[in-house]
């Protein structure tokens, strides 16, 4: 499947395509079973995998823009290398949308906060097995790479299922 028959701008194929989309939806998946052990209240897990979220991105925009400027010399300038770091990390923030909006339904007790995280969860392994799936299908035709690459993708996120149904149960 290509970009435009997932109705996928270029752009957000770009953030979504991205070391930070894929680190970031793990990293929520962590947060998430570490916040279900502490009180098991999805208004918690949304507090902490935003504030984490938010502040992974802003060390990697602060750790981005440092490694630009000196990279160049300092040549890039400040503002160039900022926008740029912004722009590279965005995929953090975008890939944390889906598993927060889940976690906040939980919280404004829409569903259970149980299957809030768990749902989040497995949304999130869903995902990450997407983007392998997506990110190989860009260059290659073959179905075998691109499902190996789903597959391994999504085993990160597999594993930290794997993780809270042990501390949990």
């Amino acid at each position: 499947m290509t970009d435009d028959q997932l109705h996928i701008t270029p752009r957000v194929g770009r953030i979504l395509m991205s070391e930070e989309a894929i680190y970031g939806l793990i990293l929520v998946s962590g947060m998430i079973v570490v916040s279900a052990s502490s009180s098991g209240a999805a208004v918690d897990a949304v507090i902490t995998v935003a504030v984490t979220v938010i502040v992974f991105f802003a060390a990697h925009v602060f750790a981005g823009t440092l490694g630009r400027l000196a990279a160049t010399d300092g040549r890039a300038g400040l503002r160039s290398s900022l926008r740029a770091s912004t722009h590279q990390s965005s995929g953090m923030l975008l890939a944390s949308l889906p598993p927060l909006i889940i976690l906040a339904l939980g919280a404004t007790r829409l569903i259970d906060d149980s299957t809030a995280m768990w749902a989040a969860l497995i949304v999130n392994t869903v995902l990450l097995g997407a983007l392998g799936w997506i990110a190989v299908a860009r260059w290659s035709t073959h179905w075998i790479p691109r499902i190996l690459a789903a597959l391994i993708t999504a085993a990160f996120g597999g594993a930290l299922i794997a993780l809270k149904a042990i501390i949990h149960h």
